[in-house]
């Protein structure tokens, strides 16, 4: 296909990150999506083909969206309307971010519906409580008068929990917002088996979490997410391969 040899990177990216949800088994069939800004176009971003599973999903498969949801390339493929509105509200308020990743993980939705949301029982669960919001459930996300309330949650946060429904995050890079979702993922996981457990929990202290970040940043290496990212791609390149056309 015809594009610009950074939509190109982009859409191989993007297309790698949809086959790694797959392969970590956080998809759910072909209703949850991920989104990347176009370099370099404000008013332009790519999602999944509504209706390909993702580990189908190839680089030359996504759709090209503009805010109003009108198509900017080829596809028979519609785009999942409430994955239109969720990524929209979010790309058009957080220029800061590139991607969007959501997800309906059973461990996610499981948490995502106690009222406390998410404890601070692990390790893992400083870093994503030093940048979490919540969100509402107002039903399936269709309706645009939700957006407001929407961007208002998640704010200048990386991870937001949508109550009842799953969990999301964004990211500078692609690479950024797939190892939020690796973390968050994991926080939850971690969560649900400590409740099943059934002894009394040990919760971290907030003057731990209030330097959660900068923790994180040392343990990244102020890498962020590109840290993982080759390692990833290099386990896609063995295990799924075939994305990057």
């Amino acid at each position: 296909m015809s594009c610009s040899p950074e939509e190109w990177q982009t859409r191989v990216d993007l297309a790698a990150a949809y086959r790694l949800v797959a392969l970590f088994h956080w998809d759910d069939l072909v209703f949850t999506h991920i989104s990347a800004r176009v370099p370099g176009e404000d008013d332009a971003f790519l999602i999944n083909p509504y209706g390909m599973l993702f580990e189908e999903i190839t680089a030359s498969s996504l759709v090209k969206v503009d805010s109003q949801g009108n198509k900017l390339s080829d596809s028979t493929y519609p785009v999942n309307p409430a994955g239109f509105v969720i990524h929209s509200a979010i790309h058009s308020a957080r220029h800061d971010v590139q991607c969007v990743l959501h997800t309906h993980t059973l461990n996610g939705v499981a948490v995502s519906a106690q009222r406390e949301g998410v404890l601070p029982i692990s390790q893992q669960s400083i870093f994503v409580l030093s940048s979490l919001g919540y969100h509402d459930y107002e039903g399936v996300a269709l309706r645009d008068d939700e957006k407001p309330r929407l961007v208002q949650d998640l704010g200048d946060c990386s991870y937001l929990m949508l109550r009842n429904h799953g969990l999301l995050t964004v990211g500078k890079t692609i690479a950024d917002a797939f190892q939020a979702m690796y973390l968050f993922e994991s926080v939850c996981a971690i969560q649900i088996r400590a409740q099943a457990g059934g002894g009394e929990l040990v919760r971290v202290p907030s003057a731990i979490i209030s330097t959660a970040r900068q923790q994180a940043a040392q343990v990244t290496k102020g890498m962020g997410g590109n840290l993982a990212w080759p390692g990833l791609r290099r386990r896609l390149d063995r295990e799924m391969p075939g994305y990057a056309i």
